[in-house]
């Protein structure tokens, strides 16, 4: 037994090591547009290669092998958005991620999030943490201010030129308001979730930030965070979810999103 596992100790450490990449890779791509795709691409070539080994298709099985080359090349095309939030993620681990707004900071932001529900302002946040978010921040009006319930109640009014866009946090202060966020294409059930929340989903999908939403509608509190969104929490439950993403290091955070986003998005 022994000289076995000296002898094959590597094939094990390789299986270990495609079997973690596989699971990673099934739960980037799943509840996606891409991932139907793929699935569908997938059963068509592994159909294919079994007929044509069991048929003895020669001609089937050159192209196959022919076209390898091609279909990796369609395939970053096709998954560019998905390859692209892989690749943030992994530039963006929180072990490089230190950027977390100070306590008094998020009171006041859920505090004024709370009194945009009770009137029932539609309202979008993103809290910026290790990628920097300038893009989005030129679609919109740089503000730079010192974060305030006031202050914020009045972006997101109804009559004010800034309330339909993003309001963009770094490190307690208001950054950015009117800002224009990239749309999920996320296949959702729960017709409540619009726009607004597409959007905060969409965000944090392309960066590592965090996305807080009130709806418009009902005046739900919900969080998105890795493209997962959380609908409809109460504020205890907010507060608790959001200190437990800004927590560094939190694995128990990510696996809770998780779970609570198959409620809400389609696989």
């Amino acid at each position: 037994m022994w000289e076995f596992v000296k002898e094959h100790w590597r094939d094990g450490v390789e299986i270990i090591i495609l079997a973690a990449l596989a699971y990673h890779g099934y739960l980037f791509f799943r509840a996606t547009r891409g991932a139907r795709i793929l699935t569908g691409l997938l059963i068509l070539l592994l159909s294919l290669a079994l007929i044509s080994q069991l048929l003895e298709l020669e001609v089937i099985s050159w192209l196959l092998q022919r076209i390898s080359v091609f279909l990796a090349v369609a395939l970053v095309v096709l998954f560019q958005p998905e390859l692209r939030r892989v690749l943030a993620e992994l530039g963006s681990h929180r072990l490089f991620s230190f950027n977390r707004p100070d306590p008094e900071s998020l009171d006041v932001l859920l505090e004024a999030m709370q009194t945009l529900s009770a009137r029932r302002c539609g309202a979008l946040f993103a809290l910026k943490r290790g990628i920097d978010l300038k893009q989005f921040v030129e679609t919109g009006v740089e503000v730079d201010a010192a974060m305030s319930v006031e202050l914020i109640c009045t972006i997101f009014h109804p009559k004010t030129a800034l309330h339909d866009g993003g309001v963009i946090l770094d490190q307690g202060r208001i950054q950015a308001a009117g800002c224009v966020f990239p749309v999920s294409q996320k296949e959702v059930r729960d017709r409540a979730i619009g726009l607004r929340h597409r959007a905060g989903m969409g965000v944090t999908e392309e960066t590592d930030a965090i996305a807080l939403i009130v709806s418009e509608e009902s005046g739900a509190l919900s969080i998105a965070y890795r493209g997962r969104l959380e609908h409809d929490l109460e504020p205890e439950e907010l507060r608790n979810r959001l200190n437990e993403l800004l927590t560094f290091g939190s694995v128990k955070s990510e696996t809770q999103a998780d779970e609570a986003s198959r409620e809400t998005v389609a696989a």
